[in-house]
């Protein structure tokens, strides 16, 4: 088992970013590593996780709270330690957290072609719901 602790910029940032990198391969400014991350720590929420193995950074998650509903975003794992429940960790940990500060609902995005994610998060208990994912970028905001 993994150990899951609260992400330190010091300790992990070069591992999270090269996780990052090597399991979501982004292709726009908005999603780039470190600026995800530093604009995850300008909100010190507290809710920035990293599971570690040997002190070796194998997963993610970042979760996020607007008072209402909570949201699970960046889950990954390594590839070498899929299949092992760190995934199931990192996202029971979240949500926890989430619990804490009230959070009644918890929601995620997936790419809608990722089968196995999905039945991921099935097992977990989410479900698929009848929504329409709508986005706009703030160009002004994202900087390299």
């Amino acid at each position: 088992m993994a150990v899951i602790t609260d992400y330190s910029d010091t300790l992990h940032r070069q591992a999270v970013i090269e996780l990052w990198d090597a399991a979501f391969g982004y292709e726009t400014a908005h999603n780039t590593p470190g600026l995800a991350i530093d604009k995850k720590l300008a909100v010190s929420d507290g809710l920035f996780f990293v599971a570690l193995t040997k002190n070796e950074v194998v997963g993610t998650v970042l979760a996020g709270y607007d008072g209402h509903r909570g949201w699970l975003y960046a889950v990954t794992v390594h590839p070498s330690h899929r299949r092992n429940g760190v995934g199931m960790q990192l996202v029971r940990h979240a949500e926890h957290a989430l619990t804490l500060r009230g959070c009644m609902k918890i929601n995620l995005q997936i790419v809608s072609t990722n089968a196995s994610v999905q039945a991921f998060y099935e097992s977990m208990g989410y479900s698929t719901e009848p929504r329409i994912s709508m986005g706009k970028k703030i160009e002004s905001n994202i900087t390299h």
